[in-house]
């Protein structure tokens, strides 16, 4: 993909000096490292972790891919991470999933979850996670509280396995 825009950004000389040799320590140049710190690899993953959730007719891989990621996030990555997140390409049940699985996630960091999950709406009716009836007491019972605020119902959540 070509390049046809740029960001300028003001910096003494010590900081330059800084960066850049920050950044031929990780083999760099100056351009591409500071890239790779502002959007890390695993924004990208998650970005298209989302793309493929939107496009499956099974979501339950996607799911379990981003289960997986959010759960290997740490404090100081995760705005940069979850931040504007294309959930609106979503349907109604798997925006509620993604929103509550990075509420939870958020949860579990103590920090605050990005503001576009305020925005997906909680689900009109609710969703079992199984389609057995005779699960549905335990699934009520269960849920963490960003799954049952969004009239989800599952059994495990982030960092669990089922």
């Amino acid at each position: 993909m070509n390049k046809t825009a740029q960001i300028q950004l003001r910096v003494t000389p010590a900081e330059k000096a800084d960066l850049v040799r920050r950044a031929r320590a990780a083999g760099l140049d100056l351009s591409a490292w500071m890239l790779h710190r502002l959007l890390p690899d695993r924004r990208a993953r998650l970005v298209a972790l989302v793309r493929s959730l939107a496009a499956t007719s099974r979501p339950a891989y996607a799911l379990a891919e981003i289960h997986d990621l959010l759960a290997a996030l740490r404090r100081a990555e995760f705005s940069t991470v979850t931040e504007a997140l294309p959930a609106a390409s979503l349907d109604e049940v798997r925006a509620n999933q993604l929103a509550a699985m990075v509420e939870t996630t958020a949860a579990r960091l103590r920090v605050r979850p990005p503001d576009w999950v305020e925005q997906v709406g909680p689900l009109r009716t609710p969703w079992f996670a199984s389609e057995l009836v005779s699960l549905r007491l335990h699934l009520l019972c269960s849920s963490p509280p960003a799954f049952r605020r969004r009239n989800l119902f599952v059994d495990s959540t982030i960092g669990d396995r089922v």
